[in-house]
């Protein structure tokens, strides 16, 4: 059993982390919350200990493990707080700022002999783990290009955010996501373009981004816009044979903001009518149009792998350097924006 404690105890912990810590009963066990206000907006937990002293984590023997779910900025300072006292931590996304920050944690870790890794749950949407499995299925033939889009409709948001932060940036809050599925299924690219933007002008919030990345003849283009008031498709695939387009997003995070959990047995889990299209043409220059049945996305996985990690001392789920490089393409990037 892996005892761990949260600190922070907003919506990244609430929405994202609990339901899925929770659901693997014989593996996780959640003793204490800590928040530095002690406001308690959300459902308290039966038999979790909510706390403002965070010397009940760092005193307390059995914990084995810290999560950080604060705001973006805090990350790094209070990883390292959590490493100076002797605990394991995983960190949400955007793990820090710069990648300078990032090796320091990595170093600090090792030298303590203490585990840190980065919360990418994302790796385990359903879209992403749908589109694995066409690519892998072959029917595409070579592989040339692949679009990803996570898209919004929401120009409150950037407009009521008056001048520019990496805390509210796009690039850093919503690449963290699909920057990593790429990394983590096409490693590392030969070469990269950005096109971040800030649609209201110099100085507002960065609420477009636009990247590609190059593997050879294969490019991976990642896309996301305030300003969609249809979404683009979130997974577009082409090879020499053929095409998929997976329209809908990963379901978990709709279900999620309807308080609609995963003790739920169709808890995320697509319809029919979420299922991609697969059009390509076979060996016998035969056609084919058919749906893809969606493979079932688990953000319970991440925990699943620190359990092994800690545990059973499995391989990282997510590599240290994975995370650096992830860090040091947001920080190029962010660099488009104009202050």
């Amino acid at each position: 059993m892996l005892t761990i404690a949260y600190i922070g105890n907003g919506k990244s912990a609430n929405r994202y982390h609990l339901p899925f810590a929770l659901k693997l009963k014989d593996k996780i066990n959640v003793k204490t919350i800590y928040s530095r206000s002690g406001r308690q907006t959300w459902q308290p937990i039966a038999g979790v200990h909510y706390t403002t002293d965070l010397d009940d984590i760092y005193q307390d023997p059995a914990i084995d493990l810290v999560v950080v779910s604060t705001p973006s900025h805090t990350h790094y300072a209070v990883a390292k707080d959590v490493l100076l006292h002797g605990k394991n931590v995983l960190v949400e996304k955007p793990f820090t700022e710069t990648s300078a920050e990032a090796q320091e944690l990595f170093a600090l870790a090792k030298e303590k002999q203490l585990f840190i890794q980065c919360y990418q749950n994302r790796r385990f949407d359903s879209d992403y783990l749908t589109a694995q499995k066409v690519i892998e299925s072959g029917v595409l033939g070579d592989l040339l290009e692949v679009e990803m889009h996570f898209d919004y409709f929401r120009p409150e948001v950037p407009t009521s955010v008056k001048e520019f932060s990496l805390d509210t940036s796009y690039l850093y809050g919503h690449a963290c996501h699909t920057l990593d599925q790429v990394i983590a299924y096409f490693g590392e690219p030969d070469d990269v373009h950005f096109d971040v933007r800030q649609l209201l002008g110099a100085n507002r919030m960065n609420d477009y981004f636009d990247i590609d990345m190059y593997y050879g003849a294969l490019k991976v283009s990642v896309k996301s816009s305030y300003f969609r008031i249809k979404p683009r498709p979130s997974f577009v695939l082409y090879g020499k044979q053929g095409m998929f387009v997976k329209a809908d997003k990963d379901q978990q995070e709709y279900d999620l903001k309807h308080f609609y959990m995963p003790d739920h047995a169709d808890f995320g889990i697509d319809q029919p009518e979420n299922y991609g299209t697969l059009t390509y043409v076979d060996d016998a220059g035969r056609y084919h149009e058919e749906k893809v049945v969606s493979e079932v996305g688990d953000y319970s996985r991440v925990y699943d792998g620190v359990y092994e990690t800690l545990v059973n001392g499995a391989p990282k789920l997510v590599k240290d350097e994975e995370t650096l490089l992830q860090i040091k393409l947001l920080e190029q990037g962010i660099q488009q924006c104009r202050r």
